[in-house]
């Protein structure tokens, strides 16, 4: 009789089994949205997979060439609506290109600040989560907390918290209120004392470091080939930054790093997350420190900016300027224009068509989210099914960018 401990070659050990299809979403916690994925597990490992995003489809773009040129400002809100102040800025340089304009220096600096706010309040969001779904349900409380911090200021400036609709071609609806600076601070020094927090927590927590570390890795080189840009591409260690590469409203005047990883899987993704908060935060003392506390926020345009509102009651030019901007529109010279900016999860492009009347000829978007979900199935194969959580996590999908 043989021994019972005896060696046992790898092919007796191996059981018969047949691949297992799973459908995980479109209604699913860790979709993150109306994502479906069909997997095809061997066991518990992903084989194959097919990541399927059309199931959130409201015609975006379609929607915005309906109206005229201010009324898309309420639908790029609800692409990246967790940082919707992001959509607004670049949709109204868009245009502003197209129009050959360029925003008073004091409107630059209150755009910028804005906007680093809501960059904030996404990746609050996005590592909050990462770190909920991996049972660290503290950190994402703090995070939270964080975010509705953020979301007070943009509710004091601009009268809503979530989609704010507060960007206009030519400047913005409103001057900053006036303890807009004072409030920034204190949230800003509050958000960054929060991030402090969940690294002593965090980084320090096998479980956690396992779950991420070396987990939903992808090349520098799939990654560029794929399309991806922000804080995924930088976690790869390719350091593009549209802010530093190609600097518009005030970027080439601060002084900000970009972090970038090393290894490019969960981990890195969720510490370049964290590096950036702190540097919005620089970037946000900056020009908290230049913004000027008096001037004009909008230019001095008739064709572009409504009249003051005692100028549309009490003169007739007035009211002729409010009937044709509000009845037919800004008009756009005819042409078309690609401009970029740097969202919350990428490149953030605008490509535009006018033909000269009030009404968009054509609006395309360039959503950094939808070509990072792209590569989810590269990202996922081989890996553990209990790796999907993370793994889709850290890219931060958000559902309304992928609006196709």
């Amino acid at each position: 009789m043989e021994p019972l401990d005896q060696e046992l070659e790898s092919s007796e050990l191996e059981l018969p089994t047949e691949p297992m299809l799973l459908n995980v979403g479109p209604a699913h916690p860790a979709m993150h949205g109306t994502v479906r994925i069909v997997m095809e597990l061997s066991g518990e490992i992903i084989e194959r997979c097919d990541v399927q995003v059309g199931y959130l489809h409201r015609g975006f773009e379609k929607m915005c060439e309906r109206g005229n040129w201010s009324q898309v400002f309420p639908y790029v809100d609800r692409c990246n609506y967790v940082s919707p102040m992001l959509n607004n800025v670049g949709f109204a340089l868009a245009c502003e290109k197209l129009l050959g304009i360029t925003v008073p220096e004091r409107c630059q600096w209150y755009r910028m600040i804005l906007g680093e706010l809501a960059r904030m309040s996404d990746h609050l969001t996005c590592d909050g989560a990462m770190a909920m779904e991996l049972g660290a349900f503290t950190p994402f409380l703090w995070m939270i907390k964080g975010r509705e911090m953020v979301w007070e200021i943009m509710e004091e400036e601009t009268g809503a918290r979530l989609t704010h609709s507060f960007g206009r071609v030519g400047g913005m609806a409103a001057p900053p209120t006036d303890g807009f600076k004072e409030h920034t601070r204190a949230v800003v020094q509050h958000i960054l004392t929060i991030i402090d927090e969940v690294e002593r927590l965090l980084l320090g927590n096998r479980i956690f470091l396992d779950r991420l570390e070396n987990v939903g890795v992808i090349s520098a080189a799939d990654a560029v080939s794929l399309g991806w840009t922000g804080p995924c591409l930088r976690a790869t260690g390719i350091p593009y930054d549209v802010r530093k590469a190609h600097p518009y409203l005030k970027y080439g005047e601060v002084d900000f790093d970009v972090p970038v990883g090393t290894t490019s899987d969960s981990y890195d993704r969720f510490m370049v997350r964290l590096a950036e908060m702190r540097q919005s935060a620089r970037i946000i003392e900056q020009c908290l420190e230049r913004m000027a506390d008096k001037g004009p926020v909008n230019v001095d345009d008739p064709r572009v900016v409504l009249p003051p509102k005692e100028e549309v009651y009490g003169s007739i030019e007035g009211t002729i300027q409010h009937f044709k901007i509000i009845m037919e529109g800004l008009k756009l010279p005819a042409g078309e224009v690609y401009s970029y900016t740097e969202g919350g999860n990428g490149e953030l492009g605008f490509y535009l068509v006018s033909d000269g009347s009030g009404t968009p000829h054509r609006v395309r978007i360039r959503p950094p989210c939808f070509l990072i979900t792209a590569g989810l199935e590269r990202v996922i194969t081989g890996q553990m099914m209990a790796d999907v959580v993370p793994s889709f996590g850290s890219l931060n999908m958000i559902g309304g960018e992928c609006d196709r």
